[in-house]
């Protein structure tokens, strides 16, 4: 039986900011970005065991990961799919943020200066003894500091992907995966080209074999005694968001490897693994399973029950369906839940902008709707114009809403309190207002955030009109 995949490195918070970027910034001669969504995902080691374990395989990750709110959500992220085992870390999660237009990144923001404390784990020392390959995705976190001494009685292949402020890789790996700016930094003096560094590399660094990456080019690789070959891509996909192409090559020649291809042909396999993966979109294409819930479908209107457990007799197969999996799922997962509220009467562009905005808050949005009685007791007898099935069908519809649920009271205390949101959103009308579900957001720590409107658009405005 072959062993797992094991993935040895750092792991990074990565989070694509979305929007469109159509005008200039008034006060400066930069783009503003009318943000409608955020991704986050896994990036580095986190990247690379990801996507192999999403192509069936079984991997473990030895990782470090901090004990913050960043470092939270990457175990959400990384835990469903894969084995962990954690390392602690030392300072803040790093965080890279990418601002996106049109699919071009403006702007990249790095956060976070974490890096792995050492400290001796059986978990990894066994998780790499049942070893059918092993990964070390070092991107200069400390994290491979450990892998000599981790891996020095291993006899499966080892793939070394460096980073320039990493470690030099150990002796005897079966293969190492450079970019080209990489390996200009391992070879200081005389660089001459991808072909002529991953000779020199295979000497100097005693290792088997060594793919200088060229990106739309392929890959230069050089075999231990052997012969120097081109590897070309299968799929040109120049131009586009290359971002993730290595882990997903280095990811790729380890799993073949494991499985017994030779060095050429791993290679080969990860070249084309990437090329099509940047064909995809990149590292942008990787989507968390959260991000496809939708609230679920039924014969009546989705409200809380008397009893929160009884919410779960409504699941449909393994997927969260009614608005309190879908915070539970999100909470399980390390994700970060918003939650808003209001009667949705005559859907307009300004109740779309907001929801569309609170979405891009976080991972889930659930959107708390006021029951018919309830909007009758605060808006008068002539409201709602639409009624409460109508109005939660039509909330549903929206791509960046992933459940509704009902409430029956004057405010929706009772429904935040069910829910427990990291979020709560209002619109800017209530700018400066003491909020009635004040005190039960205070209670669960939730922070308030306001979001403002658009100028003119209200359904009050929209009846007049019609009228």
């Amino acid at each position: 039986m072959t062993g797992p995949l094991v993935v040895l490195g750092d792991t990074l918070l990565d989070v694509d900011v979305e929007g469109e970027a159509e005008r200039l910034c008034p006060d400066a001669p930069v783009p503003v970005v009318d943000v409608f969504a955020e991704q986050a995902r896994p990036g580095g080691a986190g990247l690379a065991a990801l996507l192999a374990a999403r192509d069936g395989a079984d991997v473990v990750l030895i990782t470090a990961i901090g004990d913050d709110p960043d470092g939270h959500r990457l175990w959400g992220l990384l835990s469903e799919e894969l084995d962990l085992v954690r390392l602690p870390l030392r300072g803040g999660t790093v965080r890279k943020t990418r601002v996106r237009a049109s699919g071009q990144t403006l702007v990249r923001l790095d956060t976070g200066d974490g890096t792995a404390r050492y400290a001796p784990s059986e978990a990894a020392a066994e998780a790499i003894a049942r070893a059918g390959a092993v990964l070390v995705s070092d991107y200069g976190r400390g994290v491979a500091k450990m892998a000599r001494e981790l891996l020095c009685e291993t006899d499966v292949p080892v793939v070394w992907d460096p980073h320039p402020r990493g470690e030099q890789p150990m002796p005897g790996c079966a293969l190492l995966t450079p970019s080209e700016a990489e390996a200009r930094m391992l070879c200081p003096s005389a660089y001459r080209g991808p072909d002529q560094a991953a000779r020199r590399l295979v000497r100097e660094l005693r290792a088997r074999a060594v793919a200088v990456t060229t990106g739309a080019r392929g890959a230069a690789l050089a075999l231990e005694g052997g012969p120097l070959t081109r590897v070309p891509p299968p799929v040109q996909a120049g131009g586009q968001d290359a971002c993730g192409a290595g882990d997903r090559l280095a990811g790729a020649a380890a799993l073949a490897l494991r499985d017994g291809a030779g060095t050429a042909d791993a290679v080969a396999i990860g070249v084309g693994e990437a090329s099509r993966f940047v064909e995809r979109g990149g590292a942008a294409s990787v989507r968390r399973p959260i991000a496809d819930l939708r609230s679920g479908a039924g014969d009546g209107c989705p409200r809380y029950p008397a009893d929160p457990s009884q919410d779960h007799e409504q699941r449909l197969g393994d997927r969260p369906r009614t608005a309190l999996e879908v915070a539970e799922f999100t909470r399980a997962n390390g994700g970060r839940l918003i939650a808003t509220g209001g009667c949705f009467d005559l859907l307009h562009a300004g109740h779309v902008s907001l929801l569309r905005r609170a979405r891009a808050l976080g991972d889930a949005l659930v959107v708390c709707v006021n029951s018919d009685d309830s909007v009758r007791r605060l808006k008068g007898p002539d409201r709602p114009i639409v009624d409460v099935r109508d109005r939660v069908e039509v909330l549903r519809a929206l791509g960046c809403v992933d459940a509704v649920l009902v409430f029956e009271e004057d405010t929706p205390a009772r429904a935040i309190e069910l829910l427990r949101p990291d979020v709560w959103v209002k619109g800017g009308d209530y700018e400066g207002e003491v909020l009635p579900e004040s005190e039960v957001l205070a209670r669960l720590s939730a922070e308030i955030v306001v979001l403002s409107t658009l100028p003119g658009r209200s359904t009050t405005n929209l009846i007049r009109e019609i009228q």
